[in-house]
């Protein structure tokens, strides 16, 4: 067996480029030219690769049909599909290719149309939005995604410089291992995909307003029959609640809270700062009045209300100062210098605001490493909160009351 064939190389002759988010894309499709890539491509991107100088086929010079419908159908047909679909070593497809001139495509590159960035915007219309859903991408990429074993398809820009480097090593030619990874992007990608638009969708119906099931349940309960949530990576931890376990973070969506805190000094946060940090926050949102919360482990070291935030902070910490130490520390209103001045006469680990005066950001600063995160811990945009069992999911609406004084 040669080195080859036990990498599983497949060598690309032909490439289709339609691409939304056009960065680096006219580098890496020079790139493929100077392997003698044949480049098939559309609309606008095509008018791009050629302002390049970089040799181009229109997908309609392929397929015998113009694009048409605004650009909804252009890449719908049985010559980009079979192209794409068309297994190598089936003598049955082969002849079949042959009998329709079919021609394999062995990369796609192309990612979607930005439906999750154009929902987010409030000044686009729902017919705008509903645009921007895309069909023949999708549809392409799956293709090329099912026959991994001859096709690579490329959906991230993220992807260019290492393939590049691969394409440069084996004389213009991909490995099934790499093929592979790709492939298992674009199931993601596509999975995450529909999810949002399903999601976006469903809350044009004033029954199923953030939630997916049945109108009745929804009426009845509140609470959907099933729910699909969709998370994404922020980063990757350096270790869990303990250092022997692996640890990420990620979000969902444009939420705002702790996981999406501005982080304007200090450290990177861990897994713990993280638990502690969003006990903390929500802790001091159960005030209108100016408050500070002190957390270790998860448990209130002290709490209290004040005039101000240096006035709070020195009552919360009045209530155990020994269990202060190495604590998270909380407050529902902007921070001032004295404030500031008083959190740094012990060791804390992370303080949450608001806001800050510039005075007091200086005087936070001074301490290399305490995390200084800037969000407003009452601005929770979901409505639904979750907590993981064992075998399950709690879910309950929020806890958004506020304690007052004469209750």
């Amino acid at each position: 067996m040669t080195e080859n064939q036990e990498l599983g190389l497949r060598k690309i002759r032909r490439a289709l480029i339609s691409v939304s988010d056009k960065t680096g894309i006219v580098d890496f499709a020079r790139e493929l030219q100077t392997f003698g890539v044949e480049i098939i491509s559309t609309g606008g991107t095509a008018k791009a690769l050629r302002d390049a100088s970089i040799d181009v086929r229109d997908v309609s010079d392929v397929t015998g049909f113009p694009e048409m419908m605004d650009g909804r159908v252009k890449t719908l047909h049985p010559k980009i599909h079979g192209g794409l679909l068309g297994l190598r070593d089936n003598p049955e497809h082969e002849s079949a290719m042959h009998e329709h001139g079919i021609e394999p495509i062995d990369m796609v590159v192309v990612n979607l149309y930005p439906f999750e960035k154009t929902a987010a915007d409030p000044d686009r219309t729902l017919e705008e939005t509903i645009e921007q859903i895309d069909i023949g991408g999708p549809a392409m990429i799956r293709s090329g995604a099912k026959n991994y074993e001859d096709v690579a398809v490329v959906v991230s820009s993220d992807s260019y410089a290492y393939l590049s480097a691969e394409l440069l090593r084996t004389g213009g030619a991909l490995s099934l291992n790499t093929r592979k990874r790709l492939a298992a992007e674009v199931f993601q990608l596509t999975g995450t995909y529909d999810l949002l638009i399903s999601i976006f969708i469903a809350t044009q119906n004033p029954w199923l307003a953030g939630q997916l099931g049945t109108a009745t349940d929804a009426q009845q309960s509140g609470f959907a029959t099933s729910k699909t949530l969709n998370i994404r990576r922020i980063s990757s931890l350096r270790y869990g609640e303990n250092p022997h376990q692996r640890a990420a973070l990620y979000t969902a969506g444009e939420m705002n809270g702790i996981a999406n805190a501005e982080l304007l000094s200090g450290k990177e946060m861990s897994f713990n700062n993280y638990v502690d940090a969003d006990a903390a926050g929500a802790l001091v949102c159960d005030f209108e009045e100016t408050a500070c919360a002190i957390i270790k482990h998860t448990n209130p070291a002290g709490v209290a209300l004040g005039a101000s935030s240096e006035e709070a902070y020195r009552r919360a910490l009045a209530t155990d100062p020994i269990s202060a130490f190495g604590g998270i520390v909380a407050f529902n209103a902007p921070v001032d210098e004295a404030a500031a001045r008083a959190v740094v006469e012990i060791f804390t680990e992370v303080i949450i605001a608001p806001d800050y005066a510039p005075a007091a950001l200086e005087v936070l600063r001074s301490k290399k490493n305490l995390r200084v995160l800037r969000v407003d811990p009452s601005d929770q945009s979901q409505s639904l909160e979750y907590r993981q069992i064992s075998g399950g999911m709690l879910v309950q609406t929020r806890d958004t009351h506020q304690l007052k004084r004469e209750e």
